[in-house]
C-alpha cells in the first residue's frame, strides 16, 4: 500500500495527525503591543484601588491612591515636592554622567588592550563582590557627607554596570570581523568606528539601562545620609513623624521614575538597534 492509499479521505484521523505534525508551531512570545509594558503596573494600580475602595487594605498600612494624590497635590502647592524632585534628579544625572564616562573609558581600555585587561578587570571584579553599602563609610571618610559623596556613590554603581556589559560586548566581537578589518587595512580610528562601536553598542545600552535603575536605588540610600533635600530626605523625614502617606508618595515617585527611564531606554534600544532581530521585536 502506498502513502496516498494509506491517507485516503475516509481515514480522517491519520490524515489529521500528519497535518498537525506538518503545521508550523510559533515559538515567539507573540506580537508586541505598543503600550504592553504598562499592563503590569496598571493591573497593580487596579488591585490597589479596588482593595482600598472595598476596605480590604488598612489605610494605616497602605493609604489609598486618592489619599496619595491629595498628599502630592498639597506638597506641590507648597513647592516642596518639585523642589525635592529636582534635587534628586540632578544628583542622579550627575552620577549617571560620571559613571557612564568612566565606565566606557575603562571598558575600552580593558577590552581593547591586554595591559588594560590585566590592570583593570581584576580590580573591577573584586569591587563587584563588595556591597555598595559597605563602601559608604569609606567614601564618607574620603569625601565627607556632602554632595560629592552622594554623586560618587551613584557614579560607582553606574560605572560597574556600564563597564561589565560594555567590556563583555567588546570581548564578544567576532574575531572574523577583526581579521577582515586587518585585511582591509583599516586604521585604528576606522576600526573603532565601524567594528568596535557597533559591536559594543548592545552591551553598552544594556549596561546603561541597568545602570539607570541602579542609580535610582543608590539615590534612595545616599539621600538618607545627612541630606537636607531630595526625595530620599522627604521619605526619611516622613518616616520619623510616621507620615505614611508621604512615605508612600516617595515610593511611588521612585517607581514612576524607574518605570519611565526604563521605557525610555527600551525605546532607545529599538531605535539604535534596528538591525537586530530579537524576541522583543
Amino acid at each position: 500500500m502506498n502513502l496516498s492509499e494509506y491517507l485516503r479521505p475516509s481515514d480522517g484521523h491519520v490524515a489529521n495527525t500528519f497535518q498537525v505534525a506538518a503545521r508550523r508551531v510559533p515559538l515567539t512570545p507573540g506580537t508586541p503591543l505598543a503600550w504592553g509594558w504598562l499592563l503590569g503596573p496598571l493591573l497593580l494600580l487596579a488591585v490597589w484601588i479596588a482593595g482600598s475602595a472595598l476596605g480590604l487594605i488598612d489605610p494605616r498600612v497602605l493609604p489609598a491612591p486618592w489619599a496619595t494624590v491629595r498628599t502630592a497635590a498639597h506638597m506641590i502647592s507648597q513647592g516642596r515636592l518639585q523642589s525635592d524632585l529636582a534635587v534628586s534628579a540632578w544628583r542622579a544625572l550627575q552620577g549617571l554622567f560620571f559613571g557612564v564616562l568612566l565606565g566606557v573609558a575603562a571598558a575600552l581600555f580593558s577590552g581593547l588592550t591586554r595591559i588594560g585587561d590585566y590592570l583593570l578587570d581584576g580590580l573591577v571584579q573584586m569591587q563587584r563582590g563588595i556591597p555598595a553599602l559597605a563602601l559608604i563609610p569609606l567614601i564618607i571618610l574620603w569625601l565627607g557627607i556632602g554632595e560629592a559623596m552622594k554623586v560618587a556613590m551613584i557614579s560607582l554603581v553606574v560605572f560597574l554596570q556600564i563597564y561589565m556589559h560594555t567590556h563583555d560586548a567588546l570581548r564578544s566581537i567576532d574575531r572574523k570581523h577583526v581579521e577582515l578589518a586587518e585585511s582591509l587595512g583599516l586604521s585604528r580610528i576606522a576600526f573603532l568606528r565601524h567594528v568596535v562601536l557597533p559591536g559594543a553598542l548592545p552591551g553598552f545600552l544594556l549596561g546603561l539601562r541597568i545602570g539607570m535603575a541602579q542609580a535610582w536605588i543608590a539615590l534612595v540610600v545616599v539621600e538618607e545620609v545627612n541630606a537636607t533635600s531630595g526625595i530620599g530626605y522627604m521619605i526619611t523625614l516622613a518616616r520619623t513623624y510616621a507620615e505614611t502617606d508621604i512615605v508612600l508618595l516617595g515610593v511611588v515617585i521612585y517607581a514612576v521614575l524607574g518605570l519611565s527611564t526604563d521605557a525610555a531606554m527600551r525605546l532607545l534600544q529599538r531605535r539604535l538597534l534596528t538591525w537586530r532581530r530579537t524576541l522583543a521585536s
